[in-house]
């Protein structure tokens, strides 16, 4: 055995180390070293490996497969009940402009990369800079405040990908992005982009938003212009300076501001730019027979269907709807006819469907293109159309139609301490100077019989009822509540009339049945949302009475004799409103006629509301018969008769009686004292002369 030698002071820890590693053991030490390097060599070199072969991989993948096809972003198109277009939901009926770069003005495309890709000449589809900084900013603030997507990412997506925001879905965008690249000049991309992107208020493209926001083409858009135009893609809803032109301003600050940044324009040019005026177009969102419908429609998507507007401008979606378009053709050509004598006289008509809310016809004017304000949604004050309400919650409160008041001037206390009264004078100060009954007071629209009848059922309860029957409900327990002073809209008295032609259920208007798919498959429904609110038996009474408006002596006979069918209704007149709203058993009518302005009407224009009615209603019959009303038996109810004079049950000396709708047990009992059977005992004739003084 080798003998080692050395002296003690050379034996530091580096010589010991020096020792082991030249010891025997020394060659086989060396050998597990390299060993281990080759075993950690191959896991690296294999990786190495692997990346290099993705990457040539993906670079081939980029240069030699072809692009998917394009998703094509079609409009949704309203269709009618009859399933025939009714209109395109393009961009404010402007057709879509697909222009190239040329006539894109270079402030446009400097505004879009400053705002939304700073490093769009640089970068090959991806910006990982952008990708990593908007990722810290989005963690530091606890939420998305800042995109990362590169100008082709947004091409990629809005070509060729659904908006889900999954990792599989993003990982195809980053690698559709590079391909983009890959096959296209940055000019290319750009045009694309500015072609495909949306702008909001239905305006895909560049070229559409021009016309739609400014009714220019692009190639004329100022700087100010182009700076508003390309803050929009980041929030078309958000920042449309038509609805939110605060936000609108701040965004063309901020898209102004980036401009400077980038070196692009001047920081006078901004500012001069800033303080340009904006002068915008509103057009209509389609060119159709029934416009302030499609209108309606679009609104009813959104809020009650919950619909975007990227869906609806850009979806494809099918919207069926039951407008009934001949209906409405024949509703737009009947006010225009009644209302041509009057200039600036303005009308909206309703007609729905009373077993389902569905709406056959809508207008809210005279004529869309010179005034788009939908009407139809307008408050206004519905005067004596709301005393159906005051007598349906009368007969709720236990009140019958043969309830008697006396028509006269009448001052109804408000304060026993201050002495102060509401003095109610009939229109035209018409009065009957006797006792009338329910019916009566409905035929003649009698003013002071409606108060007493408010007053006497509790002012609360009235509103109550208005409310069940989807009337506002900020309406305060004053008086001349009964009178309709509070403001409703031509839907909601509508949607409140339907309840008294279908028993008592409150139903939802619909602008749409239902949303489908390019493919047919249903997508949204319209839901079957009725609501019993009022009791049959009422309802049935209500109508019974109502019919009497179109009888002689009613507010609505001088058109009766346009309609072929009975048509319950009820007309009302303010000082700048004039109103008829009725029904049959399969439509219901809501009419309004007035000023904008809220200016008083005339003694002809407050009668335009009735002839409007019948001639719509009686379009709507021939449409839509029904027979008539047979809703009285099967309710419950029992026609009595009356006598007028008395109030009581009428007998065969009565002159006159009223036939009057009464439900189970609450029809007068006590016989009329007045005119009593001829040959009734003596007897008989003191003991209902008794009970008549008690109420019997």
């Amino acid at each position: 055995m080798r003998k080692w030698k050395l002296h003690p002071l050379l034996l530091t820890p580096a010589t010991l180390f020096r020792i082991t590693v030249e010891s025997p053991r020394a060659p086989r030490a060396r050998e597990a070293r390299r060993m281990l390097r080759v075993f950690h060599a191959k896991p690296l070199i294999l990786i190495g490996s692997s990346l290099c072969s993705f990457l040539l991989c993906t670079l081939g993948y980029l240069k030699y497969a072809p692009l998917p096809k394009g998703i094509i972003m079609d409009p949704s198109r309203i269709l009618a009940s009859d399933g025939k277009g009714l209109a395109d939901l393009v961009s404010a009926g402007v057709t879509r402009q697909v222009v190239t770069l040329a006539d894109i003005p270079l402030s446009l495309q400097e505004a879009t990369v400053a705002i939304e890709d700073r490093q769009f000449y640089a970068h090959h589809g991806v910006n990982l800079k952008g990708i990593t900084r908007a990722l810290l900013a989005n963690v530091g603030a606890g939420h998305v405040v800042q995109g990362g997507s590169t100008i082709t990412q947004q091409l990629a997506k809005n070509l060729f990908l659904t908006s889900d925001r999954t990792l599989s879905r993003k990982m195809r965008e980053l690698l559709l992005a590079m391909q983009l690249e890959w096959h296209y000049t940055k000019s290319q991309i750009l045009s694309d982009y500015l072609n495909v992107i949306y702008y909001g208020e239905g305006a895909t493209g560049i070229g559409t938003a021009s016309l739609s926001y400014f009714g220019k083409p692009v190639s004329h858009l100022t700087l100010a212009e182009s700076a508003m135009l390309a803050g929009l893609p980041k929030g078309p809803s958000l920042y449309d300076p038509l609805t939110h032109p605060k936000t609108a301003k701040e965004r063309q600050t901020t898209v102004l501001s980036a401009m400077v940044h980038a070196g692009f324009i001047t920081t006078a040019a901004a500012r001069a730019a800033e303080r340009q005026p904006l002068t915008y177009i509103r057009r209509s969102a389609a060119q159709t027979d029934a416009p302030y419908f499609v209108d309606a429609a679009t609104r009813d998507l959104k809020q009650q269907f919950h619909l975007t507007s990227d869906d609806l401008y850009r979806g494809g979606l099918m919207i069926h709807t039951p407008l009934d378009v001949t209906l409405a053709h024949h509703v737009d050509q009947i006010i225009k006819a009644k209302l041509r004598p009057f200039p600036g006289l303005q009308a909206a008509v309703v007609v729905m469907d009373p077993q389902n809310g569905d709406i056959l016809a809508y207008s809210g004017g005279r004529d869309y293109r010179t005034s788009p304000y939908d009407r139809a949604q307008a408050m206004r004050q519905p005067g004596s159309t709301f005393k159906a309400m005051v007598y349906a919650a009368a007969l709720d409160g236990g009140k019958t139609p043969a309830t008697r008041y006396k028509s006269a001037p009448t001052a109804f206390s408000l304060s026993r301490a201050s002495g102060s009264a509401y003095l109610v004078h009939n229109f035209a100060d018409d009065y009957a100077y006797h006792n009338l009954d329910m019916q009566q007071a409905i035929a003649r629209s009698d003013n002071v019989y409606a108060v007493h009848t408010a007053i006497d059922t509790g002012l609360l309860h009235v509103i109550q009822t208005a409310r069940a029957l989807g009337l506002p409900d900020d309406m305060k327990p004053y008086p001349s509540l009964a009178l309709g002073v509070f403001p409703v809209s031509t839907l909601q008295m509508a949607r409140a009339y339907a309840a008294f032609a279908n028993g008592g259920l409150l139903v939802h208007p619909h602008f749409v049945s239902r949303v489908t798919d390019s493919q047919g498959h249903v997508l949204r429904r319209a839901p079957d949302d009725r609501l019993q609110v009022l009791r049959p038996s009422i309802a049935a009474q209500m109508t019974q009475m109502l019919t009497h408006v179109m009888k002689p002596g009613g507010t609505g006979y001088r058109v009766s004799n346009i309609l072929t069918e009975p048509v319950a209704a009820k007309t009302g007149t303010t000082d700048t409103d004039a109103w008829m709203v009725g029904y049959t058993p399969r439509a219901v009518c809501a009419v309004w006629v007035g000023f904008d302005q809220m200016r008083p009407l005339s003694s002809l224009a407050s009668h335009v509301a009735a002839p409007i009615f019948a001639n719509v209603m009686e379009q709507t019959i021939l449409k839509y018969p029904s027979g008539g009303f047979e809703t009285t038996t099967a309710a419950g109810i029992e026609n009595v008769a009356i006598d007028p004079e008395t109030g009581q049950r009428a007998t065969s000396m009565c002159p006159d009686r009223d036939v009057l709708p009464f439900r189970a047990g609450t029809a007068p009992t006590v016989s009329c004292v007045a005119h009593p059977e001829k040959n009734a005992p003596v007897w008989e004739r003191a003991w209902n002369a008794v009970r008549s003084l008690f109420g019997g």
